[in-house]
């Protein structure tokens, strides 16, 4: 027996996940998974996705100017037809009447091809700035290490990429537009007034004054209210997905009362959040109508005067008019884009706080590969050197510990739940780097490997046998895309399941459904087994991976494990003990420390923990 390896005492929870709270303690439940957004990280995002667009967005814009353009010279020859073409016509000269006519009539068909053009371009601009947009979501959140999606639930990431972003959408599709057109609109209609007569132009510029105050005054309440909604949205979407997804332990356990009472909580706080937004339209709306209402009737009363007076000329009058009611007519559109930015900017910042995130296994700068094997077998040498591990909430899990594995050698790690097993697996996948410390794989330390380079070095199978959608061959493959057909059923022949394979409806060809459903789990494990036997690896983890199997499966297994085995080096996590069989070392661990080193035959006929835990188990088979 060689000499006990020492590993400290991890927390009692080491074997499940670690949550790393981003809010402070004591803080709204439902803000727990909020992530911090750096300071100007939303605007650079903003900028990043219209910078490859430039000369589209430009065009667009000129595009929307025109037609601006066009849709504002119709004030203007009202004005005209009213104070020449009209008195042009009576003296029976037509002419200036048919030339307002055609021009009024050109500029409505430059105003609605124009209007067609833009929504055109500006559509295809919002659908590729989404698109890179959802790209970009999907890409980094696979990029991010395993300790963040422990910590930032599914059913959040889900709702950044859907609610989220279609809040975007709206504001690209309809709200930017708006906002375009009301600035437009008051310039050209400032500049026309002012033009027009200077003491109507003056009035009306000055009634923008409480207008801007009220837009102000809404914006700053907004921010408060359109955060909160788009909170309360997205617990709602992590209640929905985590029951759905947890549906079996739901009905099993009897959760739907329960549940359904969460659930009615989480909605009453989205209507309520809901409600808050609306009653701030309303406010708003209302507020603007007063000033716009206010803003007409003082110029239309001051206008008839002077036009009684003989100082101002009626068609001047009229044009004013017209133009203040294009001017404030938006004013209630205004405000539904403001609805949508304050939406749109929530979720954007929600957005950019997830993709300003950083892996913290990250790729190396200066990666290295990894040297031919050194025994000209695949396995190669795992070295622990002066490793320490604590997860970022605190409480170190493994203190400094050295541990060497040969090449070739099969490893069985076991002990007590909280032993730190899983964690050292981890460490060796590098889902985690340790806090101090290097992991070597042939002298190669983990973190100087790129993500390609390393899977093809070492891979885990878990307890939990994930499959995706799609047919067997294709989930097995996923260990080697590029596997040619004999090659998957040669893998599953050598894991023995090419039998329950072939029995299936379509073969390897059958379709496994969602989270493979529709085979056992045990034959789900099975598949697992040759996805990771058809990514020949040198280092093979198997953490509890056989657990799922019944007692002829596990059997059946073990028996392929011998061959496949040989020569590469493994490491087995297990609770049953009759997986440790197929191992030439074992470590047992008990409270963070290798207690017991050696062959499994010279520790079961030992005195110590393993001999105690083997003839408990086999007690427990009689």
């Amino acid at each position: 027996m060689t000499a006990a390896t020492s590993l400290p005492a991890p927390d009692e929870d080491d074997e499940r996940p670690h949550p790393q709270t981003a809010g402070t303690a004591g803080g709204d439940p439902f803000d727990r998974d909020v992530l911090p957004t750096p300071p100007g990280a939303t605007a650079t995002l903003l900028r990043s996705l219209l910078a490859p667009m430039k000369a589209r967005v430009a065009g667009t814009t000129l595009l929307l100017l025109l037609q601006q353009a066009a849709v504002q010279a119709g004030p203007l020859l009202v004005a005209y037809a009213i104070d020449t073409a009209v008195p042009a016509f009576r003296r029976h000269d037509h002419g200036p009447l048919f030339a307002v006519a055609a021009g009024y009539g050109l500029s409505a068909l430059l105003a609605g091809g124009l209007q067609y053009a833009f929504v055109r371009a500006s559509a295809r601009v919002n659908q590729d700035v989404l698109l890179d947009l959802r790209g970009r979501i999907f890409r980094h959140a696979q990029a991010l290490s395993i300790d963040f999606h422990e910590r930032y639930t599914s059913g959040r990431l889900i709702s950044r990429s859907t609610t989220d972003v279609e809040s975007l959408r709206e504001l690209l599709a309809e709200g930017l537009q708006e906002l375009v057109m009301v600035i437009l609109s008051f310039l050209y209609i400032s500049a026309m007034l002012l033009w027009l007569d200077p003491g109507l132009g003056a009035v009306a510029v000055a009634s923008f004054v409480p207008l801007y105050l009220l837009v102000r005054l809404y914006q700053r309440r907004a921010v408060r209210v359109y955060k909160a909604r788009s909170t309360a949205i997205a617990a709602v979407i992590v209640k929905f997905v985590e029951t759905m997804n947890g549906i079996r332990p739901v009905r099993a356990f009897r959760r739907e009362a329960a549940n359904d009472a969460e659930f009615a909580v989480l909605n009453r706080r989205h209507e309520r959040t809901n409600g808050d937004a609306l009653l701030e339209m309303a406010r708003y709306v209302v507020g603007s109508r007063l000033v716009a209402n206010t803003s007409v009737a003082v110029i239309v009363l001051w206008g008839a005067y002077r036009v009684a007076s003989g100082s101002l000329e009626l068609g001047v009058l009229a044009a004013a008019v017209l133009y203040l009611r294009r001017l404030y007519d938006p004013i209630d559109r205004l405000g539904m884009f403001l609805n949508s930015y304050q939406s749109a900017a929530a979720s954007l910042e929600k957005i950019a706080g997830l993709l300003a995130q950083t892996p913290s296994v990250p790729e190396p700068s200066v990666p290295r590969e990894l040297p031919p094997p050194a025994t000209g077998l695949p396995g190669r040498e795992v070295v622990f050197d002066g490793v320490s591990f604590a997860y970022r909430t605190g409480g170190e899990v493994l203190p400094r510990f050295d541990l060497t594995l040969p090449a070739g050698q099969t490893v069985a790690v076991v002990g007590s739940t909280g032993a730190g097993k899983s964690t050292l697996a981890k460490l060796l996948a590098r889902f985690y780097d340790p806090s101090t410390g290097r992991v070597l794989l042939d002298g190669v330390d983990l973190r100087e490997l790129t993500v390609p380079e390393l899977r093809r070095g070492v891979v885990m199978v878990t307890q939990e046998a994930f499959l995706f959608s799609g047919t067997v061959a294709e989930n097995i493959a996923i260990g080697r895309p590029e596997a040619t057909r004999e090659e998957i059923e040669r893998a599953a022949k050598a894991i023995g399941a090419h039998e329950f394979i072939t029995a299936l409806p379509d073969g390897y060809d059958t379709d496994v459904r969602k989270r493979g459903g529709r085979i056992s789990a045990g034959q789900r494990q099975l598949v697992a087994f040759a996805r990771a036997l058809l990514a020949d690896p040198a280092v093979l983890i198997l953490d509890e991976a056989t657990s799922s199997l019944d007692v002829p499966g596990e059997r059946a297994v073990q028996r392929a494990m011998a061959t496949v085995l040989k020569g590469r080096t493994a490491v087995v996590i297990a609770h049953r003990l009759s997986t440790v069989e197929i191992a030439d070392r074992v470590l047992v661990m008990e409270h963070g420390r290798v207690v017991e080193d050696g062959r499994p035959a010279e520790l079961i006929a030992g005195t110590g923990r393993f001999a105690d835990l083997h003839r408990a188990w086999r007690d427990s088979l009689a």
